[in-house]
């Protein structure tokens, strides 16, 4: 597959318009939309696309989220190409039908403009909807720029529709901080070019009233068990497959894909562990930290569902502290949603660094070059296991 960086244009989009020309190069066939923000100009977009007669799809302008799965998951059992777009509230009320299209096989695409849970009221950016969506058995991309957003929307059509994987797939992109960011990137030159790289969708099974097929049947203590640890080893084994994909969409795009993304951490002591668009800055601060002599990298994961345990395993050897660095909070729990994946993850290794839990940014708070030196003076005293940074009087 020959890189055709030739045949792509540069551009300045925000997030939400990178998603919307991702869908569109996609040639996506149905599109569910309810407007939440900060992903509304999403579907705007598309809604545009399809006015203009750019692209043929149906759009369906739904009275709820919940209505927006439940129409792409009927869609997506007919066999054709579907997204959603949500945020927050709105994953919230899907809740019940993530886990229907998951446990279906149904390789829906959405875009999550990651936002704060209410209460209190707020339209900025925490992962509290993403990690709502960690146990539902959907796959889980973090675009770290504007240009992985577009790029992994489109990857993540192939990566649902394989038929070594066939599970739904989210591409969370931090709230404002890229949503409605405008930023330079490159886009392909039509639908013919994606096309070479995602094909049209053949379906494993789809919905045909004269080939009369039960889906989404009553499974009651007889059979739900099975079921259950059949998709659990279903899920468990997509990791070969998304890499394959990834790295051929590398190929494909010049810019490289992986599970997880790596700066300055072969030689470090300690290691930053992040989700999404603080990668960029934390890059930026471990520069900086580098010239005052102070042996740091940093970690990014691509690929948050399936958790890359091995990939993440291999990163942190050598290290004598990992910070995890997590966008959200579990209440109840001792420590926040990626130090508990991170700590399960480590558990049973032999040699393995010390772990503090970093809980930052909620709400959209500023994460900047003072709170990561806040963060550095924290973490250095002594037994720390979890902090605070960033907060008002502390």
């Amino acid at each position: 597959m020959e890189v055709k960086v030739e045949r792509q244009i540069r551009t300045g989009l925000n997030g939400d318009e990178a998603v919307a020309y991702a869908a569109y190069h996609a040639d996506v066939d149905v599109i569910a939309a309810y407007p939440i923000t900060p992903q509304t100009i999403i579907v705007e977009r598309l809604s545009e696309f399809v006015h203009d007669g750019l692209l043929d799809a149906e759009f369906i302008p739904v009275e709820s989220e919940h209505s927006a799965l439940s129409a792409v998951v009927g869609a997506a059992a007919s066999g054709v190409r579907t997204f959603t777009a949500t945020a927050s509230q709105g994953l919230a009320l899907m809740y019940e039908i993530l886990y229907i299209a998951s446990s279906l096989r149904l390789p829906i695409v959405m875009a999550l403009a990651d936002r704060a849970l209410s209460a209190l009221i707020n339209i900025h950016c925490s992962h509290d909807d993403a990690y709502a969506a960690r146990d539902s058995g959907w796959i889980e991309f973090f675009a770290e720029n504007v240009q992985e957003a577009y790029d992994l929307v489109i990857a993540a059509f192939r990566v649902a529709e394989d038929k070594n994987i066939s599970f739904p797939a989210i591409v969370n992109l931090d709230g404002f901080i890229l949503s409605h960011s405008i930023e330079p990137l490159y886009i392909y030159e039509g639908q013919d070019v994606v096309r070479e790289f995602l094909p049209r969708r053949e379906p494993i099974v789809k919905l045909d009233p004269d080939k009369p097929v039960t889906i989404g049947a009553l499974a009651l203590q007889n059979y739900y068990i099975e079921l259950k640890r059949a998709q659990a080893e279903a899920f468990e084994a997509t990791p070969p497959y998304i890499r394959k994909i990834l790295r051929e969409y590398s190929e494909f795009s010049g810019r490289k894909y992986d599970f997880i993304k790596k700066y300055m951490i072969d030689d470090a002591d300690i290691g930053f562990l992040v989700l999404g668009s603080t990668a960029g800055t934390m890059r930026h601060v471990v520069r900086k930290w580098r010239e005052k002599g102070r042996k740091v990298g940093l970690i990014s994961l691509t690929l948050y569902r399936p958790f890359p345990v091995d990939d993440l395993r291999d990163a942190v050897k050598g290290l004598k502290k990992l910070v995890i660095m997590d966008r959200s909070y579990s209440f109840g729990s001792p420590y926040a949603q990626l130090y508990m994946d991170v700590a399960a993850t480590l558990y049973d290794e032999p040699e393995k660094p010390d772990l503090i839990n970093v809980i930052y940014g909620l709400g959209g708070r500023d994460f900047n070059e003072y709170t990561a030196e806040e963060m550095w003076e924290k973490i250095n005293r002594p037994g720390v296991k979890k902090i605070w940074v960033g907060v008002r009087g502390d």
